[in-house]
């Protein structure tokens, strides 16, 4: 708000101070006089219907006298021309035949009644037709020619003789009317009103186009028109009148008639007070012997002397502010009397010459005029400069009615001037406006885009009002607000509306629109009106008491309104602020104050706060029940919604003006309404838990979710609006039982998924595709399944839960049921997976109907034919897509896993966890067990060999794991892993088995080893080499990770079930191709491409005893040949498997032939690692050769470089692997001297223990040491030797980690060489068997001082939570 609102303009001289305090200790007293006075003698409606009718009738005495034609026959002349007859019109039409060319047309009679019609109304174009005797003597006619049988007769004759003849007789009749006997004048008038008939007659058959038709008919009408007129006549001219007499006319002054019907601002007064025609007439009878226009002189001249004086009779210096104020309106005001003392003298010059000589005022015709003071419907418009008022009424009080003048009553003063003229002016617009507002025949303007359609003072109120206003010398701007003030008590008393507020605040300020149709007065208002410093003190008191009481009453208005907004269809707000806005606080003379504002705006806050609050209670009434136990979770809901849309409708409502006098709708009902429904939906909720749980139901779970978004919402709306205040309902300490239920239901429901959705599988490709892509390469079932996941976890997601920590422990608990699922879904998968590839191929099952006899004879027959050929194994396509199913679980659950952000759930719950004395200790523990290798086997074939596989079990011989079979090895190495969990320690036994494909199958050895939590406080791997009850032994590797509630964890569990199940099932389809590999690639092979066949053993020791130069090696091609078979073999079954596997399953089961391929030419070179010499003889070098010869086409084949350079097969990185970079080092060792190479052996172990003592010293390092290689069995075989860090559940939570812990361990494998390939090539060399023993204990004491430094920089660093099993493994 301005500070003009605040604060009124100050009057700096002390002359206008004193003349304020004077005017307001007389306001005061006046006041308390005046109100007395006018409470004894108020201006009554008689007083001022008595003078408003003064002031009427002098203005009726005053207009100018009216003036009349009077005509003055000439003298009369005899008639020298008869008229026609009848007969001889007759006898014209007689002539004609009755045709149709005579006849009129059809709808002749409807056109003709129309054109008579026109002329009669007066709207017909030819002028002739205006003189009122034509138009009497066709309406005559009319009326006959509408008579309907006369009318039905025509209709259906047309004939031209029977209109004329009917038009002719009314025509005589008519005009003869009122003649004298002996006057024939009128008989020339009817053939004139024939001739102007005839006309008619044929201007309408023109007009349509008849004519064209009826030429004799149109002739015959213009010949006859023409007879009439025979001397061609002008009917209208003057000498034609009086029938052809002629005569002159002259013009004379009418009469007063002292009638109010002659006077119009009479008949206005008559009408705004109601009084009767008579009952005026009589008043006007009585008085107008006294209200004359002598009188009305006298009065001015009266005025002018006191206005000469300065008396209190007029306006006097006292009345203004100013000095120029008073010398403005005084300079308007002479010139104005002297105008109005020589208009009253114009209309009546006999006053003139009463008056005394020079007294007669002069006209001036450029006079300077301000409308403020003068009338505006007697000047023309002036301009002026609107300036700032400089008035000040610190306390404006009601002077509607305080006179300027002195308070004695002298009525004998004036005849027509009152003795209070503003309030006796004030009576009669109050009643005029009364009078116009109730008047319906009153047009309101015309409606606009800006203006609704008002109604005022009419055209005739205000010229009276003007008229008045000007007999006693009332200013325009006194006028203006004497009509404001008016304005002002009818709204209070509520009889007008706003828009008539409205436009009474436009009517004072611009001019309204002028509009012919309207009898709304036009008056021009210019600037000057509104220049405050020429106004009276008492007007800008007036102005100020006016707005001021406005102001007071819009507040009220405005605030019963705001009480309404709340309901569905509530009042406009619009109309009473605009008028606030526009009329109130822009006029700088508003009295209102800042705090005033600030009290109502305080008020309507508490008014809107209580409305909300009914609100609220109605809606708490409509939605929940009366009984407790009735209530429900969606009565809550309905509650809730019901109050959400409605504030949603309160926001929509006030978007545009959020704020109404700086209280806000929105948020007084937020204030309000929100926290009140949180305390109640908290009590609901807590109430109709209770109920169900005396009842042992449960709410459904998904009521309980959508009471969770519907108070979510609620709350952001409540966050939004009060940031300050608490919601006051815990929504998820309270709710969070359902997210549980629905978890639990979830996990008892997943396991059930899986296995529908594996029996409903067939394990077949669907593709529109004629080539599936590999997205396209899986089966439904893996899609149910990860689709029931993802419904999972969207159910939760879905609800935005709103508190991280219970966020996150819903996603773990569900992370934990994904995993339990995906590892039932493995398990079923796995073992369909092996019970297809363990079938017996054709002659397999051939073998095993045959009996003991004829295995053995066919056994011999190979043995003697050197059967070399093996038949691809035929895979089935649902195996392999098996393995698809894997490969796109893998993906779709590393995408599941960034998708639920399973590291930022990982990091709240580690944030928020509670301190490590504090936690519940965890007694679940995994032990991960890699069965690696095992050596010294007992041969159980004929063959001498063995086909080795372990299975482990507990001591209850429940089996826990089986590897995969190796054919035909006696130092078999299987690298399988599996995980048990249990929560104490337990005892597994391993036992090793020979595959028969017949019979039983034969116990090689049995060995056990206790799994004890305690042993594996460090939470290191290590390995056990395990003796056989029999002969030989078996390499373990033991690590341990406490089970960890953790969504990482699980994750990664997760990860290493797929991992492991993908691993396993490419071994068993690689384990189809192994046994060829082994054949190809083995010993028997080398002896046969170097004796080319020769089979004779006295040849061959010949050959054997030759010097190494003499002997003729193969040649290259040779050597590529005899790989040819297995490069065939592979083709084969490659080509099988690509029309299944995806690319990337496909390069996976190669890089595993890889391996194969690796591990069996290191078979070739050097046995396993152990601390025993071996009994395996080292190549020659012609062999050596050859076997590199052979490494170097198997890296071509897998590699599968075109020419171009586009690798199709294995990537260069995967191929060149630590294991292929450890051969090829071999290379440099293998011819070495026994002495050189035990050289070497202990400078890389001193290396090695150089590199170990400088890793101690760094304290960051939390990591296992480095490897030092398979231990060598002896005690610290016994009891488990610390190796390097394995691949734990952590490290397996997604693909990226994953994939950086393997490119990690490369890493590490290529930058840390170790002597184990010499430790290897030692072994077949009888002179270093010292060597390794003595290697075999060095090695068991660094590796026990490194486990124990181990520990104890762990129990400094990760202090006792890993020691003491908290919740698990190791952390990041």
């Amino acid at each position: 708000m301005d500070g003009a609102r605040g604060s009124n303009r100050r009057i700096n001289s002390l002359q206008t101070r004193e003349r304020l305090q004077r005017n307001a200790s007389a306001t005061s007293t006046t006041s308390a006089t005046s109100a007395t006075a006018r409470g004894k003698r108020p201006v009554s409606s008689q007083d001022a219907y008595l003078y408003a009718l003064r002031a009427a009738h002098l203005a009726y005495l005053l207009q100018p006298r009216q003036k009349r034609v009077q005509h003055v026959p000439a003298a009369a002349k005899p008639m020298h021309r008869s008229s026609t007859s009848i007969n001889d019109l007759m006898k014209d039409f007689s002539l004609i035949r009755d045709s149709k060319s005579t006849r009129f047309p059809h709808h002749f009679m409807g056109e003709l009644d129309k054109r008579i019609t026109k002329v009669l109304m007066g709207t017909e174009r030819m002028p002739e037709f205006k003189d009122a005797m034509v138009k009497r003597t066709f309406a005559v006619f009319l009326n006959a020619f509408k008579d309907p049988s006369f009318r039905k007769n025509m209709d259906k004759d047309r004939r031209v003789e029977d209109l004329l003849l009917i038009f002719y007789s009314t025509a005589t009749k008519e005009l003869q009317k009122g003649k004298p006997p002996g006057d024939d004048s009128w008989k020339l008038m009817v053939d004139r009103h024939v001739a102007l008939f005839l006309r008619l007659i044929s201007s309408t058959l023109k007009d349509h186009d008849w004519t064209k038709d009826r030429p004799e008919l149109t002739q015959r009408l213009a010949t006859m028109e023409k007879k009439l007129l025979v001397h061609d006549q002008d009917l209208a001219a003057e000498n034609q009148r009086n029938g052809g007499q002629g005569g002159t006319t002259i013009e004379v002054e009418v009469p007063r008639s002292y009638e109010v019907k002659d006077m119009p601002l009479v008949l206005v007064v008559s009408r705004i007070f109601a009084v009767g025609y008579s009952d005026v007439q009589a008043d006007i009878n009585r008085y107008k012997s006294v209200w004359t226009e002598k009188a009305a002189l006298q009065d001015l001249k009266t005025y002018q002397a006191h206005l000469s004086l300065m008396t209190k009779k007029t306006l006097n210096r006292d009345d203004f502010d100013t000095e120029e104020a008073y010398e403005a309106w005084r300079n308007q005001e002479v010139p104005d009397l002297s105008q109005m003392i020589l208009a009253i003298l114009q209309s009546n010059p006999e006053l003139a010459k009463s008056s005394p000589g020079g007294s007669v005022p002069q006209y001036k015709p450029n006079v300077s005029l301000d409308l403020g003071y003068s009338d505006p419907s007697r000047q023309g418009s002036v301009s002026s400069s609107e300036n700032g008022s400089s008035y000040v009424i610190d306390q404006p009080v009601d002077m509607s009615g305080l006179h300027l003048r002195d308070a004695s009553n002298d009525s004998s003063s004036y005849t027509f001037i009152p003795s209070d003229p503003r309030g006796t002016y004030r009576a009669i617009l109050n009643e005029a406006l009364t009078y116009d507002l109730a008047d319906a025949d009153l047009e309101p303007t015309e409606a606009t885009s800006e203006s609704p359609s008002v109604k005022l003072l009419s055209k005739q109120s205000a010229e009276l009002l003007n008229e008045v206003a000007l007999r006693w010398r009332i200013p325009m701007f006194s006028r203006l607000l004497l009509f404001l003030d008016v304005i002002r008590e009818k709204y209070i008393n509520q009889e007008i509306s706003l828009d008539t507020l409205d436009a009474a605040f436009n009517y004072i300020k611009e001019p309204p629109p002028t509009d012919a149709r309207s009898r709304r007065m036009s008056v021009p208002v210019q600037d000057s009106l509104f220049d405050r410093t020429k106004w009276t003190i008492q007007d800008y008191a007036l102005n100020q008491q006016i707005l001021l009481s406005l102001h007071d009453c819009l507040l009220r208005d405005l605030y019963e309104l705001m009480m309404h907004v709340y309901d569905t269809k509530p009042p406009p707000l619009g109309p009473v602020m605009y008028i606030l806005e526009t009329h109130i606080y822009d006029d700088p003379t508003f009295p209102g104050t800042e705090e005033e504002m600030d009290q109502f705006t305080e008020q309507l806050r508490r008014g809107l706060r209580q409305k909300a609050g009914d609100v609220y209670r109605e809606l708490l009434a409509k939605h929940i029940p009366d009984t407790k136990e009735e209530w429900e979770f969606f009565h809550v809901i309905d509650l809730g919604r019901a109050v959400v849309k409605l504030c949603e409708r309160i926001q929509k409502r006030y978007r545009k003006n959020p704020e109404v006098m700086g209280a806000s709708p929105m948020m007084c009902l937020v204030e309000e309404m929100f926290p009140a429904y949180a305390a109640d939906a908290r009590d609901l909720v807590a109430r109709i838990m209770d109920v169900a749980q005396s009842n042992e139901e449960d709410v459904a779970v998904q009521d309980g979710f959508d009471l969770y978004k519907e108070l979510v919402e609620i709350r952001r709306i409540h966050s939004d609006a009060l940031p300050s205040r608490n919601f006051a309902f815990n929504i998820e300490g309270q709710l969070q039982s359902f997210v549980w239920r629905w978890i639990e239901m979830t996990d008892k429901n997943l396991i059930g998924w899986v296995d529908n959705a594996f029996k409903a599988d067939q394990f077949q490709i669907e593709s529109q595709n004629p080539i599936p892509s590999d997205d396209e390469r899986h089966s439904v079932s893996v899609v149910d399944i990860f689709r029931s996941f993802n419904q999972s976890i969207e159910q939760i997601v879905s609800l935005n839960w709103d508190e991280d920590v219970q966020y996150a422990k819903f996603m773990t608990a569900v992370s934990k049921s994904i995993g339990i699922a995906l590892a039932r879904y493995c398990e079923l998968i796995e073992q369909k997976f092996a019970r297809e590839m363990d079938r017996l191929t054709p002659e397999q099952e051939a073998a095993a109907r045959q009996t003991r006899q004829e295995k053995w004879i066919t056994m011999a027959k190979d043995m003697y034919n050197q059967k070399e050929k093996i038949e691809p194994f035929q895979f089935y396509p649902e195996s392999l897509v098996k393995l698809n199913n894997v490969e796109y679980a893998m993906v779709q659950l590393d995408k599941l896993e960034r998708e639920i952000g399973v590291d930022a759930c990982a990091e709240v719950l580690h944030k928020h966890a509670p301190p490590a004395t504090q936690r519940i200790r965890n007694n679940n523990f995994v032990f991960t067990i890699k069965i690696i290798e095992a050596e010294d086997l007992k041969a159980c074939d004929l063959n001498g060999l063995s086909d080795p596989y372990v299975v482990l079990g507990d001591e209850y011989q429940k089996r826990l794991a089986k590897t995969r079979v190796i054919y035909r090895n006696l130092n078999p190495r299987w690298d399988e892993t599996i995980d048990i969990t249990t929560n104490g320690p337990l005892n597994i036994v391993a036992t090793i088995w020979d595959w028969d494909t017949m019979g039983d199958h034969d116990c090689v050895g049995r060995t056990s080893l206790k799994l004890d939590p305690s042993h594996f406080r460090d939470y290191m791997p290590r390995e056990y080499w395990l003796d056989l009850d029999t002969q030989g032994r078996l390499l373990l590797r033991v690590s341990m990770e406490g089970e960890r509630d953790d969504i990482q964890f699980y994750f990664g569990k997760s990860f290493r079930t797929l991992k492991r199940t993908e691993r396993d099932m490419t071994r068993k389809i690689t384990d189809k191709l192994s046994s060829f590999i082994s054949h190809t690639l083995s010993r028997r092979s080398l002896d046969a491409l170097l004796n080319k066949g020769i089979s004779s053993k006295v040849t061959g020791f010949f050959r054997a005893t030759r010097p190494m130069s003499v002997v003729q090696g193969p040649t290259q091609q040779e050597i590529t040949q005899a790989l040819g078979p297995l490069f065939i073999y592979f083709d084969e079954n490659f080509a099988i498997m690509k029309q299944t596997l995806t690319d990337a399953a496909m390069i996976m089961v190669m890089t595993r032939l890889w391996k194969e391929a690796l591990a069996t030419i290191e078979s070739l070179l050097v046995p396993p690692l152990s601390d025993k010499l071996s009994q395996q003889r080292p190549l020659t070098q012609q062999e050596l050769d050859i076997v590199f010869k052979w490494l170097k086409m198997l890296f071509d084949f897998f590699h599968a470089a075109d020419e171009d350079g586009n690798v199709e097969g294995v990537p260069m990185d995967v191929l060149k692997s630590p294991k292929y970079h450890e051969l090829q080092n071999l290379n440099f060792f293998y011819f070495e001297a026994t002495e050189d190479l035990i050289r070497t052996s202990e400078s890389m172990a001193a290396a090695s223990a150089r590199r170990q003592q400088e890793q101690a010293h760094r304290l960051n390092r939390m990591s296992a040491p480095p490897t030092m290689g398979h231990a060598f069995g002896g005690a610290a075989g016994l009891v488990g030797m610390p190796t390097r860090k394995h691949k734990t559940i952590m490290l397996s939570r997604n693909l990226g980690t994953m994939r950086k812990a393997k490119e990690e361990k490369r890493k590490e494998a290529q930058a840390e060489p170790n002597d184990d390939m010499i430790l290897r090539i030692l072994r077949m060399r009888p002179e270093a068997e010292r060597y390794l023993k003595d290697r075999s204990r060095q090695k068991e004491r660094l590796a026990a001082a490194q486990a124990a430094e181990m520990i104890v920089r762990q129990s400094l660093n990760a202090g006792a939570g890993r020691m003491t099993g908290g919740i698990g493994g190791p952390r990041r």
